[in-house]
């Protein structure tokens, strides 16, 4: 790219063969793009959405209509459609659900914007105007809101189910809420002012086999190891644990080193002193008091021999992550030196036993003092149930999560969307300008995502959308679409409720998406780098003074 000042002369400012998109023409693409991505996910809204099919490049399969787990397999390379990634993605760190709705909504904002500035407005004011209806519509939202107890398991156990609705599991949906339900409120740490909940708390371990139904919670940890010596004990009660983040092995010296072995005996005496060793390392623990020995990294073949002999369960090579868990789980402290180990720091556990579940073993650790950290063992039959059945139950731990955090909940169905709507364009009313038509093409955004949910459902969007806008008009805040049977109804009455949280971040991410990309009007690309010339043997060439021709292409 180059300028051309009054000289004459022209201004090399960009790399030669760098591309730049600027004005409506920046603009446009990024829509198209931000719109396309929305499109892909549309369908996939509401429990009556479809499914996606995702194939990797290594012929992977996943099945689901997740929505962060869609986006997350999607190679998306438009830089715009990246940023509604990102939204989504945020979405779903925050809160843990909403991120199809995220997405629609934010593409729904870039299409109306589209028409705005196809009239001429120009895009800070459509900002302008967005982000005020944003702005008011969180504050329409507070109102609405109903606050519950954080810890009524009724309510609570009710948007586990709302948001389970959606997926694969929906039918096994009120066995699986229960245990979203009791693992949340069992972490849950009460702190001034509210609850502390960190769902790291509560470990998910998935094995394929039996149903979805044969699923539960367990408190404490389970892990996916087995004992690593046949003649230990399977089982333990009232067990001491010792946590072990040290190699239970001769290490070797960091220096190089030889020993002269001439006879038979010196063999002897060496082999001798090792396992004197290894058995002392095992006394220590023994005397320690612990019956179960989890260790971060390995034990020598002959240690595990003599915890054999002294009847104490080990396991090695366990993750830092399940150590964690076991250290908060059973109470116990992780010693990193052997020399340390004191009964002080054994944790405990009324029960620690190796079970068959399918083809493999596992280590259950059951019964631990005041558990604050716990497992979800999902069972299904196939692993692809298995795997959505994980992100199935990661959503309803999510928005349980949310309730508990901040105690207030709204109705499903479209309605929550459509009273906010029908309120923004009384709001509107008031107002004059071109930052009223921005805030009314907000309100028909919001709209999208009942039209969505009723097209998805295989109903007349058009006919739904015009009843229930009618409906709450005349006051029916709670009117939304009962997808099942295909009509506007009370949805408070059939228990759709959902995190007041999850809908404050869905208006708050999307809005924020929007604005950034109606900002942008300008878009510069740099051209790739090229590889070096091939020298005559295929070897990269030399350029000139023997440097290299450039990076290679990515």
């Amino acid at each position: 790219m180059s300028a051309m000042p009054s000289e004459g002369v022209p201004v090399i400012i960009l790399r030669e063969g760098s591309a730049r998109t600027r004005g409506k023409e920046a603009q446009r693409s990024n829509i198209m793009a931000a719109k396309t991505v929305a499109a892909a996910l549309k369908t996939a809204l509401g429990p009556r959405g479809q499914d996606k099919m995702l194939v990797s490049g290594f012929g992977d399969i996943t099945i689901t209509n997740d929505g962060a787990t869609i986006l997350d397999e999607m190679d998306v390379q438009h830089p715009a459609a990246k940023m509604l990634v990102e939204a989504a993605k945020a979405q779903d760190s925050e809160v843990g659900d909403g991120t199809t709705s995220v997405v629609v909504f934010a593409g729904e904002l870039l299409d109306k914007a589209e028409r705005l500035i196809d009239k001429n407005v120009h895009p800070t004011i459509i900002i302008d105007g967005y982000r005020e209806a944003a702005d008011k519509a969180l504050d329409i939202l507070d109102k609405i809101a109903t606050r519950v107890n954080a810890k009524d398991k009724k309510a609570l156990k009710k948007v586990a189910m709302t948001s389970m609705a959606t997926k694969i599991v929906s039918a096994d949906s009120d066995y699986l809420a229960d245990i979203a339900v009791d693992a949340v409120l069992k972490v849950a740490e009460k702190k001034k002012g509210g609850y502390r909940i960190n769902l790291d708390d509560v470990k998910i371990e998935k094995k394929a086999g039996e149903s979805l139904l044969d699923s539960e919670l367990i408190s404490g940890i389970v892990l996916d190891k087995e004992v690593v010596h046949s003649d230990m004990p399977k089982l333990i009660k009232n067990a001491k644990i010792a946590l072990l983040d040290t190699s239970l092995e001769i290490e070797k010296t960091e220096y190089d080193a030889k020993i002269n072995i001439e006879t038979p005996e010196q063999m002897q005496e060496f082999l001798k002193a090792e396992g004197e060793m290894l058995e002392n390392m095992v006394d220590k623990i023994r005397k320690s008091g612990a019956k179960v020995v989890i260790c971060q990294k390995g034990i020598d073949d002959l240690a595990q021999h003599y915890f054999a002999r002294r009847g104490i369960l080990a396991l090695r090579r366990v993750k830092k992550s399940d150590m964690e868990s076991l250290a908060k789980a059973t109470g116990g402290r992780i010693v990193t030196n052997i020399e340390d180990l004191s009964p002080a720091d054994l944790g405990y556990a009324k029960l620690v036993e190796e079970r068959k579940v399918a083809d493999d073993k596992m280590t259950f650790i059951e019964g631990c003092k005041s558990p604050r950290s716990l497992t979800v063992l999902i069972r299904g039959g196939t692993d692809k149930i298995v795997d959505e059945a994980e992100r199935s139950i990661h959503d309803a731990l999510s928005v349980v999560k949310d309730v508990v955090i901040e105690p207030k909940t709204v109705v499903g169905g479209g309605a929550v969307e459509e009273e906010i709507a029908v309120r923004l364009r009384r709001y509107a009313q008031k107002l004059s300008g071109k930052r009223r038509l921005a805030i009314e093409h907000f309100a028909e955004s919001l709209e999208s995502i009942p039209a969505v949910l009723s097209e998805n459902a295989g109903l007349d969007p058009i006919e739904i959308t015009l009843e229930l806008g009618a409906r709450h008009a005349r006051g029916e805040v709670h009117a939304g679409i009962d997808l099942k049977n295909g009509k506007i109804t009370n949805m408070a009455a059939l228990g759709v409720i959902e995190p007041a949280l999850v809908k404050k971040q869905v208006i708050k991410s999307a809005t924020e998406t929007a604005a950034m990309l109606l900002k942008i009007d300008d878009v510069i690309a740099a051209t790739r780098m090229r590889a070096p010339p091939r020298g005559p043997h295929g070897a990269p060439g030399a350029g000139p003074g023997g440097v290299g021709g450039g990076a290679p292409e990515f």
